[in-house]
C-alpha cells in the first residue's frame, strides 16, 4: 500500500508534508516553520493541561502530541466539534488560533490538508499567491 494511503499518521508523515511546501525548515526535531513564524509541532501535554483536560471531563490523550497553526479560533472549534477524537484544545491555548493533533488518529490525508493550511496561514503573501495559482 503506498505510504499516503496509510491510516494513521506518524512524525515522518510531517515532515514529509512540511518538506513539500515552499520555504519550510525544522529548525528543531518536531519543530517545522515557514520562514521563522511556527507551523506545526511535538507539544506533550504539561500536567496542569492534562489535569484541565481530566477536571472537564475529558481523558487526557496519551501518545504523541501534534500543535498546528489554523487561520483562527473558527477552525480550531470546527475541528475540535466534527472529530473531537482526533482535535483538541487546552486552556493554554484559549484565544489562540492553535488545535492540538493526536498524531496516532489522523489520517494522513487529513494531515496533509491542515499542514498545508496551517502554511497557508503562516507563509508570505506571494508564496500564498504563486501556491494557489498552481494548483488550479
Amino acid at each position: 500500500m503506498p505510504e499516503h494511503n496509510r491510516y494513521v499518521a506518524t512524525w515522518d508523515d510531517v515532515a514529509r508534508i512540511v518538506a513539500e511546501l515552499a520555504l519550510t525548515s525544522e529548525p528543531a526535531p518536531h519543530d517545522w516553520r515557514v520562514g521563522k513564524k511556527l507551523l506545526a509541532w511535538e507539544r506533550p501535554l504539561r500536567p496542569s493541561e492534562r489535569e484541565a483536560l481530566a477536571n472537564g471531563g475529558s481523558e487526557p490523550p496519551d501518545g504523541d502530541i501534534l500543535g498546528v497553526r489554523v487561520s483562527d479560533e473558527g477552525v480550531k472549534f470546527g475541528l475540535i466539534a466534527e472529530e473531537p477524537n482526533v482535535y483538541f484544545t487546552t486552556p493554554h491555548f484559549d484565544g489562540y488560533p492553535v488545535v492540538l493533533v493526536k498524531l496516532a488518529e489522523i489520517a494522513v490525508r487529513d494531515l496533509e490538508e491542515l499542514v498545508t493550511e496551517a502554511w497557508l496561514t503562516q507563509a508570505p503573501k506571494k508564496l500564498v499567491q504563486e501556491f494557489l495559482a498552481d494548483s488550479r
